[in-house]
């Protein structure tokens, strides 16, 4: 285990400077500087005073040279100063709306584990059913509703009319002053919606991924053997045919990380959540060099290491992996 552990380790680095260098060639391609954003805003600022700024960071070199600096400072862990008008480390920012996406993301996995996995099973057993057919209908709705719509729907009704969630933030006002269980129930309220929006779509897919690698195990000659050895019919399905069917979507439950992630900027966006989703949009606006590549690089790092669960799940559910 620790083999593999290493190996899949030692693949991630290339891969990882892959991601950076494709970000920061897209970057810089994309039209606009930070320079520009800022003499818009200054109409008497002078072209002396543009190229000082390109000189003060570092865009007047090329794009080679500015992105072996960039390595460099990030061996160091650091991502440079963010060129909006406070100036902070871009390191500084992330550290504050990081464990909000975190926590989203990680509830959103968690709601569709164990909601799609139950509901692939249950409809792949039932083939043919009602229960089966209401499971597709559920599955069809959320594979067309988009999550904006969506989102702004739920604000709507579940915010605006009935007044049962929040719609904006993550806390209420006076805050500060509620106590230790009156701020998990409020920060509770204000991310509900946000973790169902960003759960949705990604739960109906899951549970079809679930319903066929199961539809497909459940005929496999084993799974006639272990019924004809007299299992209960609970065994056969769940201690038998689950397991193997969990292996396709392990790997599709990793390779969605980057869609939950990537999915922060819209859901944040709208419901005004200060997570890196957000921050990300901000900097892109403001053409926030440095502040794009910290946020993408830790979003990179995030999905690398999803990956890597994804595989080391898959291993521990099939032996054969490990020993190949």
């Amino acid at each position: 285990m620790l083999r593999y552990l290493l190996k899949r380790l030692a693949i991630l680095v290339p891969t990882f400077i892959g991601i950076t260098v494709v970000c920061f060639l897209v970057i810089h391609l994309a039209p606009g500087e930070p320079t520009s954003m800022q003499a818009e805003l200054n109409p008497k600022i002078t072209p002396e005073a543009i190229q000082q700024l390109k000189h003060h960071y570092g865009l007047d070199k090329p794009l080679p040279v500015q992105y072996l600096i960039w390595m460099k400072n990030l061996s160091r862990l650091d991502f440079g100063a963010s060129i909006s008008a406070d100036s902070r480390p871009v390191w500084d920012k992330i550290r504050e709306r990081l464990p909000i996406t975190i926590s989203i993301n990680v509830a959103s996995m968690i709601i569709i584990f164990i909601v799609s996995i139950p509901l692939g099973v249950i409809s792949a057993v039932r083939r043919g059913s009602m229960l089966d057919r209401a499971i597709t209908v559920f599955v069809f709705i959320g594979f067309s509703i988009p999550g904006f719509w969506l989102a702004l729907i739920c604000m709507d009704f579940l915010g605006v009319r009935l007044m049962w969630l929040p719609i904006s933030g993550i806390h209420s006002q006076g805050y500060e002053h509620l106590g230790a269980l009156a701020k998990v129930w409020d920060i509770t309220r204000h991310l509900a919606l946000p973790v169902f929006i960003s759960a949705f779509g990604s739960l109906a897919g899951m549970s079809r991924y679930m319903r066929s690698s199961m539809l497909e195990i459940i005929r496999q000659d084993y799974i006639l053997t272990a019924r004809a050895k007299g299992l209960s019919e609970r065994a056969v399905i769940y201690r038998h045919a689950m397991r193997n069917a969990l292996l396709p979507v392990i790997t599709i439950l990793g390779l969605s990380v980057p869609g939950l992630i990537g999915g922060s900027v819209i859901f944040e966006s709208i419901f005004s959540i200060p997570g890196l989703g957000k921050l990300f949009y901000d900097g892109i606006m403001m053409r926030d060099y440095n502040l794009i590549m910290g946020s993408l690089t830790i979003g990179a790092v995030l999905t690398l290491l999803g990956n890597l669960i994804a595989d080391l799940a898959y291993s521990v559910a099939d032996p054969r992996i490990r020993a190949s």
